[in-house]
């Protein structure tokens, strides 16, 4: 690793850095988990997901173990608690059996640990060792928090009950966004190996040669996924691959989750409120079976994961891949629809800042974006710190999704950042986009 990708390298620059990251995460946490009463904190409303208390407590003793245990070598702060709030010890429809903290103590307990954090974050030195070199460790420990406050705002899409999170809609559209973008052939260096806080799923860099392509301009609207369901596309097999079309028949899929028939059209519950589905938005909450079924019906596929991101990083300029569409500075309101700042999809052409240089669109934020292939490590891949990040996961059982949703933090976002599920999941907010050959 190396400070190349982070303005200014002197340690005092880096501390205050990290300090206000793991302070802006911590209010987003506490932001999901004061939303509701203890009553909804501790009960677990669906068994994909883990009651919120659970989720508190978590990040806190993932804190513990790696910033408090073994970067600042200090004395445990709770090792009572470590097997509870394992995620590979605990499957999560199990949680809510478990002995867990209760609300305020599971608050309490967070504080502490964070206090510690602060404490020694003053006396760290930042070429130690590869796991505090750029502050790796706490970057790591900012983007866990930060996923795990994704996956607590998913848990919240699926509660029932009255409303608890507001936020103002996203931008209208500022541009005209249709059609395909031609990806001509060549070579693009995939991955990254300079990127400070880049996890290891997304190292090291490489080259790899694709053939012509063609992308959607931008990710499939729920007006496109609302012209295949009227085509009868959850009613013929013929979209559907076999495992695909078996999981359609026996989860009783007939549009994406929380949609509802409404007169003649659809509705969509958000967070606990019901409006009309919009077409010009992304379409978001199918699985990737439904995502390959409505590309076949479309005449085209989903990208593969390399495809996916030479549209986002490559520029043809330089030849050069860069961290974001964009380029390489952070995101900002204006590039991207990230950080739980509004509570769904922003239509189509709402971010043309946000675009790369070809004209491909709303890449980063918005919708988790389906990709065709499984999960596995780039060439070189190279476990780091656990093998339990990454590592365990690879296989043919996870499909990857790449770009973030509009629920997902800016310091857990890149073009370079992969996210992996089983491809029946529907509760994350998951859309997609299509590509095909050129030559077709």
């Amino acid at each position: 690793m190396t400070t190349t990708e982070r303005p200014g390298t002197d340690a005092e620059h880096l501390r205050t850095r990290i300090a206000a990251e793991l302070e802006r995460t911590r209010a987003r946490t506490a932001s999901l988990t004061d939303a509701v009463d203890d009553h909804d904190l501790v009960r677990q409303h669906s068994t994909l997901m883990s009651p919120l208390v659970w989720d508190l407590a978590h990040v806190g003793n993932q804190e513990e173990l790696w910033l408090v245990r073994d970067v600042g070598g200090r004395d445990p702060v709770r090792r009572d608690i470590d097997d509870l709030y394992d995620a590979f010890k605990q499957p999560r429809r199990d949680r809510p059996s478990l002995p867990l903290l209760p609300p305020a103590e599971a608050r309490a307990y967070v504080r502490t640990v964070r206090n510690k954090v602060y404490d020694l974050l003053d006396g760290i030195r930042f070429t130690d060792r590869p796991l505090v070199e750029d502050g790796f460790a706490f970057g790591m420990i900012v983007q866990h928090e930060q996923q795990h406050d994704e996956t607590m705002l998913a848990t919240h899409q699926l509660r029932d009950g009255v409303p608890v999170l507001d936020a103002p809609p996203p931008p209208e559209p500022r541009a005209a966004v249709a059609g395909e973008v031609l990806v001509p052939a060549g070579p693009f260096t995939m991955g990254t190996s300079t990127d400070p806080w880049a996890l290891d799923n997304e190292r090291p860099a490489h080259t790899v040669d694709l053939p012509a392509y063609l992308i959607d301009a931008a990710p499939v609207t729920n007006g496109d996924y609302r012209a295949f369901i009227a085509d009868g596309g959850y009613e013929q097999s013929r979209w559907w691959s076999e495992t695909g079309w078996r999981h359609r028949v026996d989860a009783g899929l007939s549009a994406p989750l929380h949609w509802r028939r409404d007169g003649d059209g659809w509705a969509y519950r958000r967070f606990g409120r019901w409006s009309a589905v919009r077409d010009d938005e992304p379409v978001v909450h199918v699985c990737w079976y439904e995502a390959q079924a409505y590309a076949a019906w479309a005449g085209k596929r989903l990208p593969t994961e390399a495809e996916w991101e030479k549209a986002a990083r490559w520029d043809p300029a330089t030849g050069r891949s860069r961290r974001y569409p964009w380029g390489d500075e952070d995101p900002t309101a204006a590039h991207a629809n990230l950080g739980q700042r509004h509570l769904w999809p922003a239509p189509v052409g709402a971010y043309p800042a946000g675009a790369s240089p070809l004209g491909v669109h709303q890449l980063i934020g918005d919708v988790w974006e389906w990709t065709a292939g499984t999960f596995h490590g780039h060439p070189g891949f190279t476990a780091f710190p656990y093998r339990e990040y990454s590592e365990v996961f690879f296989g043919a059982e996870h499909r990857v999704l790449r770009g973030g949703s509009f629920g997902t933090d800016r310091s857990a976002c890149r073009g370079t950042f992969r996210n992996w599920d089983y491809p029946i999941r529907r509760q994350i907010f998951s859309g997609f986009r299509c590509a095909r050959d050129a030559g077709e």
